[in-house]
C-alpha cells in the first residue's frame, strides 16, 4: 500500500530537508510531496538541488493562487494522481514529528481519517504561550459547536486519509484559500460520515523559522466555519 505525505511549505529552508529525511527513513512505500508557493527564503530550490534525484520526493512549486488552502488541494490531488492508498498531511516545521507516522498507517486500517490530536488522552501542546493555547482551545470549542462534530482537536493538519475519503469529498469544490481548508476538509468528511479517530501527539511549537498563521486569519477561519455549516 503507497503511502504519500503532502508538506505545505512557505519560507521553511531550515526545516524542509532533515524532516524529508526523517520521512523517508521510516518506509520504503512512502513517499513525499512539497507543494511550496515560490518561498522567498529558497525553499523549493533547496528541495530541488537535494532531492531531484530521488524518484520517492516530488516538488511542486507554486507562483501563482497562493495560500495554505489551495497548497494543499494541489498536493492532495497530485497524492491522488500518484496512485497513493494513504495520504498524510502535515506541518513542516516539527510541530507535527514525523515519528507520529507509523501510528496513523497502524490506525488508519480501521479508519477513514487520522487525526493528531493535542487534545485527547497523551496530547499536549509544548512551547505556546497561554494565550496562544486559549485561542486553540477557544477554536476548536466553537467549531465543534458550529459545526456539531465530535472531533476534540478540530484545528489539527497533521492527519491521515484514505484514499476514497479524499476522492468522495469532491476537491475540487473546496472554496479555502487559506488555513480554513483544514476545517473545510473536515466537515466534509464528517457529512459523508467517515470514520474518524483522533490519536495523541505532542505538538510543539517551531524553534526554527517564523509561523505565517495570522489574527486575520484566525478570523477567517471562523468566519468560514459558520460558511461551512449552513451551505455544504
Amino acid at each position: 500500500m503507497k503511502t504519500m505525505v503532502m508538506i505545505p511549505t512557505y519560507n521553511e529552508r531550515e526545516n524542509i530537508n532533515n524532516l524529508i529525511n526523517d520521512i523517508l527513513s521510516l518506509n520504503n512505500d512512502i513517499s513525499v510531496v512539497v507543494v511550496d508557493d515560490n518561498s522567498p527564503d529558497g525553499t523549493s530550490q533547496l528541495v530541488e538541488s537535494s532531492f531531484s534525484n530521488n524518484l520517492r520526493v516530488d516538488l511542486i512549486c507554486r507562483k501563482n493562487d497562493k495560500g495554505r488552502g489551495t497548497a494543499g488541494i494541489v498536493g492532495f490531488e497530485h497524492a491522488l494522481k500518484k496512485g497513493a492508498d494513504y495520504i498524510i498531511e502535515m506541518d513542516s516545521d516539527y510541530s507535527h514529528h514525523p515519528k507520529y507516522i507509523p501510528t496513523f498507517l497502524k490506525e488508519i486500517q480501521n479508519s477513514d481519517v487520522v487525526i493528531g490530536s493535542r487534545n485527547v488522552e497523551g496530547g499536549k501542546e509544548l512551547g505556546r504561550s497561554g494565550f496562544r493555547e486559549f485561542i486553540t482551545w477557544f477554536a476548536n470549542l466553537y467549531i465543534r459547536i458550529i459545526m456539531r462534530i465530535n472531533v476534540k482537536d478540530c484545528t489539527s493538519g497533521y492527519r491521515c486519509f484514505r484514499r476514497r475519503a479524499l476522492e468522495s469529498i469532491r476537491l475540487e469544490k473546496m472554496v479555502s484559500k487559506g488555513p480554513s481548508i483544514v476545517e473545510e476538509i473536515l466537515y466534509a468528511c464528517h457529512l459523508k460520515k467517515f470514520r474518524i479517530k483522533e490519536i495523541p501527539i505532542v505538538f510543539e511549537d517551531r524553534t526554527r523559522g517564523d509561523s505565517t498563521k495570522n489574527l486575520c486569519q484566525y478570523i477567517d477561519t471562523a468566519w468560514k466555519t459558520l460558511q461551512f455549516r449552513f451551505k455544504m
